[in-house]
């Protein structure tokens, strides 16, 4: 072999190494972006202040809202389900605004429902 056709074997050698280290490697994943980030948060912050505003129904002594869900978007809790009373609508709503992080609350998804029988509500 003459001192050319070594280099030019080395140079192929060290090509291939460094075409098998590229493809051993994974892709780098380019960061989140911020919007990304802010919809993580805030879905995270959502569901925790659902969460809180359940809790807070639920410990209600005076209303039985077991069949109220929480919904809860960019701080707007929507309560969906049925109660018994007009009163129970009302209460579900101050309840509601009262949790930390709640900064409207929107009741027109809810119900009412008298001995077991739909009385009316929002048509589907």
């Amino acid at each position: 072999m003459t001192h050319g056709s070594t280099i030019r074997w080395t140079a192929a050698l060290m090509a291939a190494a460094m075409l098998t280290a590229s493809c051993a490697t994974a892709p780098s994943q380019p960061p989140p972006s911020a919007a990304a980030s802010v919809r993580a948060e805030q879905g995270a912050t959502d569901e925790v202040l659902a969460n809180a505003v359940y809790a807070a129904l639920s410990a209600d002594p005076t209303y039985y809202y077991r069949h109220v869900d929480v919904r809860i978007d960019n701080g707007v809790a929507h309560l969906s389900g049925y109660v018994w009373t007009t009163d129970a609508i009302y209460r579900a709503r101050t309840v509601a605004s009262k949790v930390p992080g709640v900064t409207g609350v929107v009741t027109s998804q809810l119900e009412l429902q008298r001995n077991g029988r739909d009385t009316g509500g929002p048509t589907r």
